[in-house]
């Protein structure tokens, strides 16, 4: 099985770029990306977004915070684009588990990515509340997990096993670091990976000898010794 690289993205120029790549599979999305990307109506601008990724899935977050308002901004989010799917955090910012609204959402065929996982009893419990039909992706934030010093890997080596019976679920590796991530992932059957555009770039130079990295390295210092005019 192929790991499928996601981009990780809001920039309308970055997803134009990224959406002509055959490499790049799909999109996602989230608040602090639309911001970045200075979006200010966070509708207009999703929907510019599609007029750009027409075909290939790319997720858009619900920001409410009960569950009421979640639902119904799960329901708006998914009349945008048949290639849409509504990202659902696995909690809100009260520790309360979203599973009345992903059970919900679920029951209407909404595709969903259930974002902000960590742990495969996180995954174990939105398995509890969904059907094996409507697609489903669980983002489990591998690189914020490594971030704190805590492997990530038996996570998400758990979370695949426990997702075999449901054809309709795949798990996702979030929050990269590094190129080697994707590697790691492939190693792992890991279904997708979403990387940032600077590591995607990356990602298409696989393949350099050490050799040859060793020489790049070495000229790019005289370079930058030779620009600074350095003498000893």
């Amino acid at each position: 099985m192929s790991t499928q690289i996601f981009c990780d993205i809001a920039d309308l120029n970055q997803i134009k770029k990224f959406s002509k790549k055959k490499i790049v599979k799909g999109f996602t999305t989230n608040p602090s990306l639309m911001r970045k990307a200075g979006a200010k109506n966070y509708k207009s601008y999703s929907k510019q977004i599609l007029q750009v990724c027409k075909s290939k899935p790319i997720s858009f977050e619900v920001f409410a915070d009960n569950f009421k308002s979640m639902l119904e901004q799960g329901i708006k989010i998914n009349t945008w684009g048949k290639n849409v799917y509504v990202k659902v955090p696995v909690v809100n910012s009260k520790s309360q588990f979203t599973g009345r609204v992903i059970k919900d959402l679920n029951k209407r065929n909404i595709k969903l990515n259930i974002t902000a996982v960590y742990t495969a009893k996180q995954t174990a419990r939105i398995l509890r509340v969904i059907n094996k039909k409507t697609k489903v992706i669980i983002s489990i934030f591998a690189g914020r997990a490594g971030d704190t010093g805590k492997d990530p890997l038996p996570e998400l080596i758990n979370s695949i096993k426990m997702v075999k019976s449901y054809k309709n679920v795949k798990i996702l590796w979030a929050s990269v670091r590094e190129p080697y991530n994707y590697i790691q992932a492939k190693q792992i059957g890991c279904h997708i990976i979403t990387i940032p555009p600077s590591i995607i770039e990356k990602i298409q130079n696989f393949g350099k000898s050490f050799d040859k990295l060793t020489r790049e390295t070495v000229k790019g210092f005289l370079i930058d010794s030779k620009k600074s005019k350095f003498r000893i």
